[in-house]
């Protein structure tokens, strides 16, 4: 069997009304309107074989930016044994490397090749990626939902779903402790305090250190992703689980997080971490350091999800799924077929490969318009007063008598 072809299928995928950058899982009417106004992209590829054995991957990181590479990719891989996954990520790896350090760009080209070459062996076997990964550990996959109010929490909570995520930095503390009350003691939560602007890391220690009273499931990205120092110090000064990854691509890149034990939840993005042959190892080097997986995937379409499931059926150390379940509802027109969730969990595909196709004619439908975005608005109390149109990085907080509260 050989690779014929790879083909690509870029769409402008209905994007969540953001305060911040994790969703608030409730968008209204904006759910199925032509007047798009995110900037949400999702990107498919097609790998073709001269057996008429098709695969589908998908990539992310800029998905606009991302389908040149794969297009540039696809001369070295025509004329190849598919089935040969790791020798052509190497291949992939090797031509890349010249062009600099491998970042999202480059490995989430990879991820949606790679995801598709999986995709193929499994449907060549007739059995699925989760059985060619070692086999399946679990039969369904715990989920969390977004939620930034406490309505939004309780609906999520009568609908059997036993953890959320809110997110933010204007106000965390007071946020979690809404939450909290409003769905009690045994549903998980979780934060993200990803920017913009990120916290300093004296700043991000305060917040850690206040929200130990909520029993988190884990706090997400508390400081910039670059700043490993800093997340040693929120480590020595609080007790709250962390949990980070997401920019990460590899494992070159996650390896200091992991080997430096700076987290307890490593968070992979399925769309651009390298594809399933480098989450399985990034998988295993956490299981050395009894570290947790949690893909990350709140930008992502529904074939990076299929993937997920595989690799968290397939993984000791796998913990749960990120999903906005209130999501556009193109999102279960895109592909066939749609997956589910059922009392807070998710069904392993039995189906070979991923167990997935896109609906190429519905994908075309949605061109992309954009893929770049400031992702937070002035009112949203992100960045201290008058300061919103400097867009910086970093920030230290102001009015701390205000920002930390003591009760």
């Amino acid at each position: 069997m050989k690779i014929v072809d790879i083909k690509t299928f870029l769409m402008h995928a209905g994007a969540p009304s953001l305060k911040s950058w994790a969703s608030d899982g409730s968008f209204g009417a904006q759910q199925f309107s032509k007047n798009l106004t995110g900037s949400r992209n999702w990107l498919f590829v097609k790998v073709v074989t001269d057996e008429g054995i098709t695969g589908i991957g998908e990539c992310s990181g800029w998905p606009r930016v991302i389908r040149t590479a794969v297009e540039d990719l696809k001369s070295l891989l025509v004329g190849e044994d598919p089935t040969h996954i790791e020798r052509l990520w190497q291949k992939m790896q090797i031509a890349i490397m010249g062009h600099g350090m491998t970042g999202v760009v480059g490995a989430g080209a990879m991820t949606g090749i790679d995801m598709a070459l999986w995709d193929i062996k499994g449907k060549a076997l007739n059995t699925p990626v989760w059985n060619l990964l070692g086999g399946k550990l679990r039969d369904r996959i715990r989920i969390y939902g977004h939620a930034n109010t406490p309505e939004t929490a309780l609906s999520l909570k009568q609908r059997g779903v036993t953890a959320i995520k809110c997110g933010g930095v204007s106000d965390p503390v007071r946020k979690v402790a809404s939450l909290r009350e409003a769905v009690g003691a045994e549903m998980d939560i979780a934060i993200d305090l990803h920017g913009p602007p990120w916290l300093t890391p004296a700043d991000a220690t305060q917040f850690c250190r206040a929200l130990e009273p909520y029993r988190m499931m884990w706090v997400e990205d508390p400081i910039a992703p670059d700043n490993l120092d800093g997340y040693a110090r929120i480590r020595n000064h609080s007790s709250v689980t962390l949990a980070a990854g997401e920019r990460m691509a590899t494992i070159f890149g996650e390896r200091e997080l992991i080997e430096r034990d700076l987290i307890d939840v490593v968070q992979p993005d399925t769309g651009r971490a390298g594809g399933i042959t480098q989450m399985k190892k990034i998988a295993a080097m956490a299981e050395a350091h009894h570290i947790m997986l949690a893909p990350h995937s709140g930008s992502l379409g529904p074939v990076a999800e299929y993937a997920a499931l595989h690799l968290l059926a397939s993984c000791p150390n796998g913990l749960v799924l990120e999903r906005i379940e209130d999501d556009w509802e193109g999102r279960a027109k895109t592909v066939i077929p749609h997956p589910v969730s059922r009392d807070g969990y998710i069904d392993v595909p039995d189906a070979p490969g991923l167990g997935v196709e896109i609906d190429e004619d519905f994908v075309a439908q949605w061109p992309s318009e954009m893929n770049v975005s400031i992702p937070v608005t002035e009112g949203a109390g992100s960045y201290a007063q008058g300061t919103f149109r400097e867009h910086v990085y970093v920030q230290t907080r102001w009015r701390r008598g205000v920002y930390f509260p003591k009760d």
